[in-house]
């Protein structure tokens, strides 16, 4: 027996923004209704690969401290360096910059709610 993803759930004290945000960044991960959200929603959620979700789920407090948990998104279509400018653009903020030359290490990154993430360096598939 054993278990699979179903969603990953981040607090977030506007879900409704985050969750747009978040649309732009990943390329994997669409709103699944938008019309059924919107900025007074306690819940708004990201629909991904095999319908897994990111759920962001309104809390009354801000981030505090480093986050025990991030996502780690690899670029498919772009150097690091230039997925790290196109968010970069979007409103995150470098956090900690751990690139080491174009094929090591990763950028970590905030979203404008503070949760960190890292972005790695671009996905080659291999055939």
């Amino acid at each position: 027996m054993a278990s699979r993803t179903s969603n990953f759930c981040i607090d977030s004290i506007d879900p409704y923004a985050q969750v747009k945000w978040w649309s732009h960044v990943l390329v994997d991960f669409r709103l699944l209704d938008e019309a059924e959200m919107g900025p007074d929603e306690e819940e708004c959620w990201l629909v991904g690969p095999e319908d897994r979700e990111i759920i962001f789920a309104r809390v009354p407090e801000k981030k505090m401290i480093k986050d025990r948990m991030h996502v780690c998104v690899r670029p498919t279509d772009c150097s690091r360096e230039e997925e790290v400018d196109r968010i970069l653009a979007l409103g995150a903020t470098l956090v900690d910059d751990r690139r080491d030359g174009p094929d090591k290490g990763w950028a970590v990154l905030a979203d404008p709610e503070g949760n960190e993430f890292c972005v790695l360096t671009r996905y080659v598939p291999t055939s």
